[in-house]
């Protein structure tokens, strides 16, 4: 790690200092693609196969059907032998937020601390060294950090931008949901719709369950 990166992780004291330094790093603001955020994962053994994942894609009611998985959750499940059990954490990692940062993670519907991110950051300023991430693929890994600390039941993940391409694809997830597919970000998805839900479809793994809506 160099030595301007360990001053980095050193100094920042506030939640919102590390928000404006993570906005200065990279060269680009959407820059799709797995493999600079994948070295750091592998680095910071990111692992969420404790938990059953759902990753939502699609062009529009991502963070409805977010919310009613949520809601539908946490309340009662039946098992396998008829008898119900109650779900103890489910966790939601979305974007962009409304009013304050910690609004894009939630477990159980409350916000995520400010401390628990700052630790976060500065366990990916310190793993990815010389490889330069995106605001989005930071906060992402650093959201992935927490929810291995956390280790809630169920993780609901919303795709940022398209799918096969998006910082929360580094996961296999166990279901893979795709709301309806309109003409969205035609400069990073394509022209017409086939090529969009290409890119949406991304997010689909062999031997999963796949929900779409459209």
């Amino acid at each position: 790690m160099s030595k301007k990166n360990e001053s980095h992780s050193k100094d920042f004291k506030s939640l919102n200092e590390w928000l404006c330094y993570l906005e200065t790093i990279h060269t680009t603001e959407i820059d799709l693609g797995l493999s600079r955020i994948s070295q750091v994962a592998k680095r910071l053994q990111i692992d969420l196969s404790f938990a059953c994942v759902i990753t939502v894609a699609g062009t529009n009611g991502k963070g409805t059907t977010c919310a009613f998985l949520e809601n539908a959750l946490l309340g009662e499940t039946v098992n396998s032998e008829g008898t119900h059990d109650l779900i103890q954490k489910v966790a939601v990692y979305s974007s962009p937020h409304i009013e304050h940062f910690n609004e894009r993670l939630r477990i159980n519907k409350c916000d995520i601390d400010d401390q628990s991110l700052i630790i976060a950051f500065k366990q990916i300023e310190f793993a990815r060294a010389e490889i330069s991430l995106s605001y989005y693929e930071y906060t992402t890994l650093a959201a992935f950090i927490v929810l291995m600390a956390v280790k809630p039941d169920v993780i609901i993940l919303e795709v940022g931008l398209g799918g096969r391409l998006d910082a929360t694809n580094i996961i296999d997830a166990d279901v893979a949901v795709i709301t309806s597919i309109d003409l969205d970000h035609q400069a990073f998805l394509g022209n017409d719709r086939e090529s969009i839900g290409f890119e949406k479809a991304g997010i689909m793994r062999a031997n999963q369950h796949i929900i779409i809506g459209d």
